[in-house]
């Protein structure tokens, strides 16, 4: 079912991005060395490339550095576009997936009606990029999502599970807010912006570093209803 009516939209909700592109800028590299071993992520994004057909064009949301989706969706030979808030990560980006074309760019800014038209797509990763928003508007972004999915386009989304919102941690040296919902609440959240859940995994994840805690990752591969 798709339930369009939040309560607000994207025009009555103040988009408070303070600190959080200026956080990964600082990171930069350090984030993937922080985090060496996606096994939930390359898993959903083979997913997709055993899901899509030949040239199929993807957009990844919150790419960071690049890899290892945008990557491996390249390697798969197909057309890619990534979108990150951080200039610092996409230049990073560009330099790592010279394949692949890059845009610093907000997610809202691709809503329907918005300042950006960047087409329509076979498939949209966002892989830890949703839980850089507060809870009001996850569900705005979803149903931004399948505006930029064609009918019958596949999604891939990772989270944390974590009963948080707008919540401020220590990240690799710096501050960043971060959302999350508990599994029954994603899964209703997701399936009410018009998505099936078609495959769902969790890791629990020890980063390779100290000041950030152990996680439970939550991977949905997801197909617009339509």
């Amino acid at each position: 079912m798709i339930n369009s009516n939040h309560g607000t939209d994207y025009e009555s909700l103040p988009l408070d991005r303070k600190g959080q592109a200026e956080a990964f800028d600082a990171i930069g590299d350090r984030y993937d060395e922080a985090f060496p071993h996606k096994e939930g992520q390359v898993a959903a994004g083979e997913w997709l490339i055993r899901s899509l057909g030949e040239g199929a064009r993807v957009l990844d949301l919150g790419c960071g550095t690049g890899v290892p989706t945008a990557r491996q969706m390249t390697d798969a030979g197909f057309e890619v576009v990534g979108v990150d808030l951080s200039g610092g990560m996409v230049g990073l980006a560009s330099a790592y997936v010279p394949d692949a074309t890059f845009h610093q760019l907000d997610l809202a800014d691709l809503r329907p009606g918005g300042p950006r038209d960047l087409g329509r797509f076979d498939a949209v990763s966002a892989f830890f990029s949703l839980l850089m928003l507060p809870r009001a508007e996850i569900p705005l972004a979803l149903l931004t999502v399948r505006h930029l999915l064609s009918p019958g386009g596949l999604f891939v989304l990772s989270m944390v599970e974590a009963d948080v919102d707008d919540f401020a941690i220590p990240f690799l040296g710096n501050t960043i807010r971060v959302s999350g919902y508990l599994r029954e609440d994603l899964h209703r959240v997701v399936e009410e912006a018009g998505f099936e859940i078609v495959e769902e995994t969790s890791y629990t994840y020890a980063p390779a570093v100290t000041d950030v805690p152990p996680e439970e990752q939550v991977f949905l591969c997801c197909r617009r209803c339509d």
